[in-house]
Formats: C-alpha cells, structure tokens, sequence
C-alpha cells in the first residue's frame, strides 16, 4: 500500500470514529506509521494538525445537527467530546462565530470544514531542482529540545525555539562552527515514537568535525542516501511551500520512499526575508 492510500486509510478511520475517544496513536496506526511521521506529513499536506481536523469535523457536524433537530445543547456537547455544555459553547463560537443557540435561531453565518481526500498532483507543473547525494555519518553539534507531536503542539514550539535561539547568538555561534559539508544551520527532527509515543526531539545544529566545545550536545546523522532539495524564497512560506510539493508530487511519483531517518532543512545566514534567499531540504530516501 502506497502512502497516499494509508494517509486516506487514516483519515477514512478518523470519519468513521469522529463521535469516539480515538487518539493520534490510533489514527496513525492506520497508516502503518508513526505518530511523529503520520502528523508531520498530515500537517504540511493539509496544514491543519490531526487533533485541529477532529474538532473542526466534530464541530461541523455539531452545526449541522443543531440545525436540523431540538436537541439539547448539552447533550450536544457530551455527543461531540465535551466535559460540559460551557466548554462545547466556547468551541463552537470560536469555529462559527456564534453560539449553538444563536447558531439555532438562524443568527450568523456556519463554517464547514468538510471530509478531507486526498488528491495527489502528478503533473509538477513547477519544476523541482534536486540532487541524490550519498554520505557516510558524519556528526552535528547543537541544542536540542523535546515537543510532543500531540495537538500541533511542535509547530508552535518550534517557531519559538528558533526565536530563542537567535536572540541570544546561538546561531552565530553554530554558523562559527560550521565545517562539514552541508554550509548552515540545520533544523533536524528526532522521531522518538518508538520509545516515547508522540514525542520527538528537534535539534538546531551544524555539521562539525572536531570535539563538541562547551554547552552543546552531540548527534551522529546515520549513512544514508538524501535527496537534496532547494528551496529559494523568503522565509518560512518557500520552505512550507517545497515540504509540500515534495509530499504532493515528488514522492508519489519519484519510486523513491522515505527511509525513516531524521529529515534535515538547511538555513544559510543571508536575510531570511530575501526573495533571493536560498536554503536546502534533506531527506533520507531508499
């Protein structure tokens, strides 16, 4: 099974439970994946988290049903996954923009966010420039830190993280130490699902050979064969952008398949804002 069927196997599984406690591990499950690689391609493809489609999908069937019948609002919120009828009212203003009793009275406009199926364009009607490039292991230095993939909760840590890190020089410090081959400060993923389900540890690093100086943490990148991908434009939407178009077009009809390793985006020290900025995705393939 192809990974574009196991993603709609998943999400196939998510509509048919959207009234029952399932959890990302479940959903993921489905797909034959981990947790940390089933969310990470669900988001860049759809842009919205796992746990963000439930209640978004709950909360439309929600509207639809509060139109169409006299039930009781709070057994409405128990229905759809909430503790109480104040918490399910809370949810559903900040979807629709009005209460279940407004929302009932004909008050207001409803969004529906309707079944996701995915649909994978095979044309490239833009053109991707990339290498495949194989290397031995070779070591990065840096900080890491650990996010839980449960909720999106990593893509909004990991903005922070990289605030953090440039506000106290860290980075310059990375960009000094830089002497491997791959030229910038690297963002890496760890999955840790294996051991710690919906975890994964994201490292800002740079490839160095020599001793790890003081206050930085060591990792060792596994041989692998990369395909190297470039990215040109402003930050972070031509990075979003290219995650995407290698989701959408490259893998499905490339032959390649990811080979479950850390996946490494390349950020240079040019302004990130420039139209003319250029930065790298690196992903294991096989």
């Amino acid at each position: 099974m192809g990974w574009v069927e196991s993603l709609q196997k998943a999400i196939n599984y998510m509509e048919e439970h959207l009234l029952e406690d399932i959890t990302i591990e479940d959903v993921a499950k489905q797909a034959n994946a981990s947790v940390f690689h089933f969310q990470r391609i669900f988001s860049i493809l759809t842009d919205v988290s796992v746990g963000e489609y439930l209640r978004r999908r709950r909360l439309t069937l929600a509207a639809e049903e509060i139109s169409r019948t006299d039930a009781k609002v709070i057994d409405l919120a128990y229905k759809y996954g909430y503790d109480t009828p104040e918490a399910f009212t809370k949810a559903f203003r900040r979807q629709h923009g009005v209460t279940p009793s407004e929302s009932r009275k004909g008050i207001g406009k409803l969004q529906s966010y309707n079944r996701l199926m995915i649909q994978v364009n095979l044309k490239g009607a833009e053109p991707m420039n990339y290498r495949i490039v194989e290397r031995d292991a070779f070591q990065v230095v840096g900080i890491k830190r650990e996010f839980s993939c449960e909720n999106g909760e990593n893509h909004v840590g990991i903005p922070k993280f990289w605030d953090e890190v440039n506000e106290n020089g860290t980075d310059d410090t990375l960009f000094q130490l830089n002497n491997g081959q791959i030229k910038g400060v690297l963002g890496v993923c760890i999955d840790k699902s294996k051991d710690q389900p919906g975890k994964m540890d994201y490292w800002i690093a740079a490839e160095h050979k020599g001793e790890v100086p003081d206050g930085l943490l060591k990792y060792d990148i596994p041989a692998s064969k990369w395909a190297v991908f470039e990215v040109h434009g402003p930050m972070p939407h031509s990075m979003q952008n290219t995650w995407k178009q290698i989701f959408s077009e490259w893998f499905p009809s490339s032959g390649y398949k990811h080979a479950g390793t850390p996946d490494l985006e390349v950020y240079t020290d040019e302004d990130p804002f420039s139209p003319d900025l250029y930065s790298e995705i690196w992903i294991p393939v096989k």
